[in-house]
């Protein structure tokens, strides 16, 4: 993308000429942009106006604060602050009688060209003598500097209406055009201080007047006037900054809306530095979040929700970044368990410095990442990557280790805190009177007999009992096993499923139907099949939804005299699960985040869904986080906060702790675009497979669609409709002159995502 900003002053044609540049590529089919600083349109007064193009759409709308290339349309602005920003290299475009090298002591790391577009203006009669216009003379000028064919700067003045004397004056400007390259501009970068002449060196000045950012007049290389007209104010804009909504419903604890801003810059390692300050794992959640983040997505309420899901696996599998331990510490901790919430929690202690153990049951360590989630969904790489993310940081684990209630009496002497985080190990199942047999399996066991190649289901007739994620990953395992054909029971409606509603969408297309509203109530043996298999039949009953439960889901009701008939080899219950006690001594009372009672002295702290009970992942890892955290503020006496909020900006005035809601923004001033889903393989070619389904998106765009709500995401609208110029950006901060500012408000009603407010004086 090539970016130019031109400086000139009101009434010679500025952001005409931006105009004229931008229309030469747009007949070329380039994406381009042309824009002026409305702030001191007066004739005469100094301004800025900007122009972009480039081969690819353009979605940054900023202000060009790094420009490629400089145009000044009035030899008395010619100073220190045309170059702010500007590239070495990049040329500098003087409308004045006199040569480049005339200039090439003042800017030696530039390229140089001058025209006399004020004469060739005259003399077409443009403008008055007085006021000349030289925005087409300078257009052909232009394009003399950057190569451009002389035919193509003309195609576009006549395409605006400019004809006669003004293409014959960007004829005159594109034969007259005079160019030096200075000795310094082929360099890469521009020196952060500059000769003084006594043989020391300075800083190179930023800003006109000291102690305040460049204001759009100085930016110009004009000045303000001398009278300070904010005394006339009653009102001053101030920052403010609320809590996003995908921020605050994220159960990892993600700030969500600063990686999806990194990743808008195309910064992917910094999105992928900002995610791992709360999760070891933003490949699998990439994967396998059920994100309510983009349920709470105030996008929705314009077009569609942001693909936040895809974006944090974009994150994951393609950012770089390097985690090491913050501090060393000689305490050392225990962690009982190796699923995401013990992961987690082992991942932030080793940041702070402790020695940790993970003990873990099975042979590999994952948890139900590993065998409860299939690899079409999450793939064992990816897993096995994240997870030497944890080891990375010296994390050791001990496998085939289950912990029993004496042993995690010996850890709590052995080690200064020990965490439990086991999970839900107590499976639910049903009465359905045929006692035990080889026909009825657990989904939990079912796909871990799936994942270490121990099952086959071929030819089979398989129904799957639930309707939550445990039930789908059993269902679509089932048909890649071989199943003849498969089949989900689920006694609520489809509104009232637990599982991840893309999950059940995909599972859909794959053929598997689902019987909503129905009951398994009795299983019994029906002799045997062509080939020998015992087959069942499973009695069912339809059901009807009555009045909410205690977990907000309407109470399915039996319907009498519905019963029906399904015949089947093989019944996978995919009920749910309860955490197992028997770990703890008896009358313990589990809670996250409190320490246990009756272990010694030692902390003893239960984390995930053995406290929680939530289900997910993301639920998990934000569970082993803040337990932690937990116990790093016990065993160090330090009080760090369990932030769960984005960063919090160093120049904002108000920090508001509510969430932002759409009705508070300002939607109008946001374009409408489609989100993107990424490619999948094809409901066919996926069912007799294990391969990934998804492959992802293709690149980060999607999240230049986030509305950042509720935080400054530098969009400039303020900077740039600030009627008085008292309003610019410094680096990341905004700065107001409010000697200047009238309190006007124009500021605020710019501001889509409602982070500028007028206080009171």
């Amino acid at each position: 993308m090539v970016e130019i900003r031109i400086h000139g002053r009101g009434g010679q044609g500025g952001v005409t000429l931006a105009k004229i540049i931008a229309t030469s590529r747009f007949l070329l089919d380039q994406s381009v942009q042309a824009f002026g600083l409305y702030a001191a349109e007066r004739s005469g007064a100094p301004l800025q106006a900007f122009c972009r193009y480039d081969d690819e759409p353009i979605a940054n709308r900023n202000l060009i604060y790094e420009p490629d290339h400089v145009i000044v349309l009035d030899p008395t602005l010619v100073g220190p602050a045309i170059t702010g920003g500007l590239k070495p290299g990049g040329w500098i475009l003087i409308n004045t009688q006199e040569s480049p090298e005339a200039f090439a002591e003042r800017y030696p790391l530039n390229r140089l060209a001058t025209v006399d577009a004020t004469s060739i203006a005259r003399d077409n009669r443009l403008g008055t003598r007085s006021v000349p216009i030289v925005n087409t003379a300078l257009a052909g000028a232009v394009g003399a500097m950057l190569g451009f064919e002389l035919e193509e700067m003309q195609a576009a003045l006549e395409h605006l209406g400019f004809t006669g004397p003004n293409t014959t004056a960007a004829a005159l400007a594109y034969e007259r055009l005079q160019r030096l390259e200075t000795p310094l501009a082929g360099e890469a970068t521009a020196p952060a201080e500059a000769p003084t002449g006594n043989g020391t060196t300075q800083a190179r000045p930023t800003c006109a007047r000291a102690g305040r950012g460049p204001s759009f007049v100085e930016g110009a290389g004009g000045g303000l006037p001398g009278i300070q007209t904010g005394q006339w104010a009653t009102e001053q804009p101030r920052r403010q900054q609320y809590v996003p909504p995908c921020n605050h419903v994220c159960p990892a604890g993600n700030d969500v809306q600063g990686f999806l801003q990194a990743l808008a810059l195309d910064e992917t390692d910094r999105a992928l530095d900002i995610l791992l300050r709360t999760t070891p794992f933003p490949a699998v959640c990439g994967r396998v979040c059920p994100a309510p983040c983009m349920e709470s997505c105030n996008r929705i309420q314009l077009d569609e929700t942001v693909n936040v899901r895809q974006l944090e696996r974009w994150a994951g599998d393609r950012g770089r970044a390097v985690v090491e331990p913050l501090a060393i510490r000689s305490e050392h901790v225990a962690v009982v368990g190796s699923g995401p919430a013990g992961l987690s929690a082992a991942y932030h202690l080793a940041r702070f410095g402790y020695d940790v153990t993970v003990y873990e049951a099975g042979p590999e360590i994952g948890g139900l990442l590993r065998t409860g989630i299939p690899e079409f969904r999450l793939p064992e790489e990816v897993l096995d990557r994240e997870i030497g993310r944890v080891m990375g940081l010296g994390v050791q684990v001990v496998t085939r280790h289950p912990i029993d209630r004496r042993e995690l009496l010996d850890l709590s002497r052995a080690y200064d805190a020990v965490l439990v985080a086991t999970g839900l190990q107590e499976l639910r199942s049903l009465r359905l009177g045929v006692g035990d047999t080889d026909a009825v399996v657990q989904g939990i066991d079912f796909l871990d007999q799936a994942h270490r190649n121990k099952v086959r289901v071929d030819g089979e007739d398989v129904i799957v009992v639930g309707g939550g994620n445990t039930a789908m990953d059993s269902v679509r395992s089932a048909l890649r096993l071989g199943a003849r054909s498969v089949r989900v029971v689920y006694r609520r409606s489809r509104h009232e499923m637990p599982a991840i509603r893309e999950e059940v969408e995909e599972a859909l297309e794959e053929g598997v139907p689902i019987e909503f509203l129905t009951q398994p109530v009795v299983l019994r043996p029906d002799g045997s099949d062509e080939t020998g298999r015992r087959r069942y039949h499973l009695t069912c009953r339809r059901m009807e939804l009555g009045d909410p439960d205690e977990s907000g889901r309407r109470r399915p009701v039996e319907v009498e005299g519905s019963d029906f008939e399904i015949v089947c080899h093989r019944l996978i219950l995919a009920l749910g699960q309860s955490p197992d006690m028997s770990v703890f001594p008896e009358g313990t009372e589990v809670r996250e985040g409190e320490r246990l009672l009756g272990l010694l002295e030692t902390p003893v702290y239960a984390v995930g869904d053995l406290a929680t009970n939530e289900g997910t992942v993301a639920g998990a890892i934000g569970s082993g986080r803040r337990s932690a955290i937990q116990i790093h503020n016990a065993l160090s006496g330090a009080h760090v906060e369990i932030t769960e909020h984005a960063e919090r900006r160093r120049d904002v005035d108000i920090w508001q702790d509510e969430v932002i809601r759409a009705d508070a923004m300002r939607l109008h001033l946001f374009e409408r675009l489609p989100s993107s889903e990424g490619t999948a393989a094809p409901p066919e070619a996926r069912r007799s497979t294990f391969d990934e389904i998804h492959m992802g998106l293709t690149d980060p765009a999607e999240a230049k669609r986030c509305l950042s709500c509720g935080v400054c995401n530098e969009c400039d609208l303020c900077v740039t409709y600030c009627p008085e110029g008292v309003l610019s950006r410094v680096g990341h901060d905004l700065v107001f002159d409010y000697a200047y500012c009238k309190g006007c408000g124009v500021c605020v009603t710019e501001c889509p995502r409602n982070v500028i407010l007028m206080s009171q004086l």
